[in-house]
């Protein structure tokens, strides 16, 4: 499970976009990395069929996260709203990931308000 910063506008559409061929290597760095947090990935799963994603799996599928997106993610760790899920290569999630996913959000709305765009993407 990976977050990314890109540069702003090579994000062409919200879900399952591809980065063009030409992306140089200072114009995409990871922002954060999670090793199974299943009712993160679930909450990312909600938001990519939200935005209109159409796969199967949500796997190696990517969603853009907008500042709105970060603040709705803040609200729903901390009233501990994230939905349950499950899955043969998830492990579990705890609240020791609280911290953790808190300290993404930051890291990610510093990256957007540097004027690049952030998305998320799984490889199980």
């Amino acid at each position: 499970m990976y977050a990314y910063k890109v540069k702003k506008g090579l994000i062409k559409e919200q879900v399952d976009f591809t980065l063009p061929e030409s992306v140089e290597e200072g114009d995409v760095s990871r922002v954060h990395y999670w090793r199974k947090h299943p009712n993160l990935h679930g909450w990312m799963e909600e938001l990519y069929r939200e935005k209109g994603g159409k796969s199967d799996d949500f796997n190696c599928d990517n969603v853009q996260l907008t500042e709105d997106d970060l603040i709705k993610l803040e609200r729903d760790i901390k009233s501990k709203d994230l939905p349950e899920t499950s899955g043969f290569f998830f492990g579990e999630s705890s609240d020791d990931d609280n911290v953790d996913d808190l300290n993404f959000i930051t890291e990610a709305k510093q990256a957007i308000d540097e004027g690049y765009d952030v998305y998320y993407t799984s490889w199980w």
